[in-house]
């Protein structure tokens, strides 16, 4: 049976929030950014958009582009909560759902046609909802694999409902430039284009010995992908593989040198990454630190390996702030980042000695009031009030609305 994948996009999604929970900003040209502090645009409505301000500016750029720029600072607690919401819409048409980002997930309605109708009469029944219980638009592309279902969704924004049959894919991607699919970056771009492919049809006639020769096993995925070829599953919440890390990153409201600093903001990382591993019980050997300087451009990632597992904070903390001090600065710091590998599950028990016991027991006590309460409701010291917020508030594309992928914003 041929599967019947969609995709849908919420269209500017961050903008379209808070016009929609601001009627004063609809219709206007609004940018969000991460933190008050923070000058770059996460994202930018069509209004916005249509005067030139795109994700990654600068806010004085934008400005210079569209003066009347209206600047919103986020509100991650409430993308989260609408996104988890919109998925549940569509747990109402197919139990599988796979969420891509905070915006974006795949559905597979192959099943569900029987008992919904067509794939576009399902897609036109979300769109509806979601306009209706929100005040938003989403892009939805119909397709017969997620990869060419997230390439329709592209097609027509906002708004928009495309449906790519089997039979139209080799004259759509003829001539589509092969950025345009999903899973090829800037840089894989430049490879392919220094190797005269510029177009999804020339990557799928190209001879797949070069590639593999170029770039390994991937070589047959990229030439599997010029000709809209795709045998990837959905994946429920759920149904994933074990998850092999746990990470998170921050990019700073203010570019920082100050040692104190910096590690106060590991400290914060490790005990954002510690309370993810300690609810899902894991623990790992591998720490990893990663660093972006202000420039933007520059940045390094070293990790180590320890004897034992772990997953307190304070042992996340240590090691982390171990790897910083083999390096020497070059820049302000921008963004940090920390994360623990080389997971296992770990079995319910209390550490041998009692001065370990204690700690285990303290962060055991401060997992459930931030559980109950809020991440960050009881936090160490020297995260005082005001400061712990103090990280510009963008969140990560590894952002999941359940599991241990499920990244805390606030």
């Amino acid at each position: 049976m041929n599967s019947t994948i969609m995709h849908v996009d919420q269209n500017a999604f961050f903008a379209s929030v808070e016009q929609a929970a601001n009627p004063a900003l609809q219709g206007k040209p609004i940018a969000v950014v991460g933190g008050s502090g923070r000058t770059v645009i996460t994202t930018s409505s069509y209004e916005a958009r249509a005067k030139g301000v795109k994700t990654g500016m600068a806010v004085w750029e934008a400005k210079r582009a569209c003066p009347e720029l209206l600047i919103v600072v986020g509100d991650n607690k409430k993308y989260q909560y609408i996104s988890t919401e919109i998925n549940r819409i569509f747990r109402d048409y197919t139990p599988e759902v796979e969420a891509f980002s905070i915006d974006e997930s795949w559905l597979d309605v192959t099943r569900s046609l029987s008992i919904f109708g067509s794939a576009a009469d399902i897609a036109r029944k979300i769109k509806s909802r979601i306009r209706h219980e929100f005040n938003i638009t989403c892009s939805i592309g119909i397709a017969p694999n997620k990869l060419l279902a997230k390439l329709a969704s592209d097609m027509e924004k906002p708004d928009g409902l495309t449906i790519l049959r089997p039979e139209d894919v080799p004259r759509v991607l003829e001539n589509m430039p092969v950025q345009e699919l999903c899973g090829i970056g800037k840089k894989m771009q430049q490879h392919l284009n220094m190797m005269n492919i510029y177009t999804c049809g020339e990557l799928g006639r190209f001879d797949e010995a070069r590639l593999t020769g170029k770039f390994g096993i991937v070589g047959k995925r990229l030439k599997e992908m010029g000709q809209g070829v795709d045998n990837s599953p959905v994946v429920p919440y759920g149904e994933e593989d074990d998850v092999k890390s746990v990470s998170h990153s921050r990019t700073l409201d203010q570019d920082i040198s100050d040692p104190g600093e910096i590690r106060r903001f590991l400290l914060q990382l490790s005990e954002m990454v510690g309370s993810r591993a300690r609810r899902y019980g894991v623990t790992g050997r591998t720490i990893h630190l990663y660093v972006r300087y202000a420039d933007f451009f520059s940045s390094w990632g070293k990790q180590t390996t320890l004897l034992s597992y772990v997953n307190r904070t304070d042992e996340i903390y240590k090691t982390a702030v171990s790897i910083l001090e083999t390096v020497e600065l070059e820049q302000p710091v921008r963004l940090l980042g920390i994360g623990l590998s080389s997971l296992r599950h770990q079995s319910e028990q209390l550490p041998l000695f009692e001065e370990e016991r204690k700690k285990t027991e303290a962060l055991k006590a401060m997992d459930e009031v931030n559980a109950r309460f809020g991440v960050m409701s009881v936090t160490f010291g020297t995260l005082v009030p005001g400061k712990e917020k103090a990280g510009s508030r963008v969140i990560p594309p590894s952002w999941r609305p359940d599991g241990i992928s499920k990244i805390d914003v606030h």
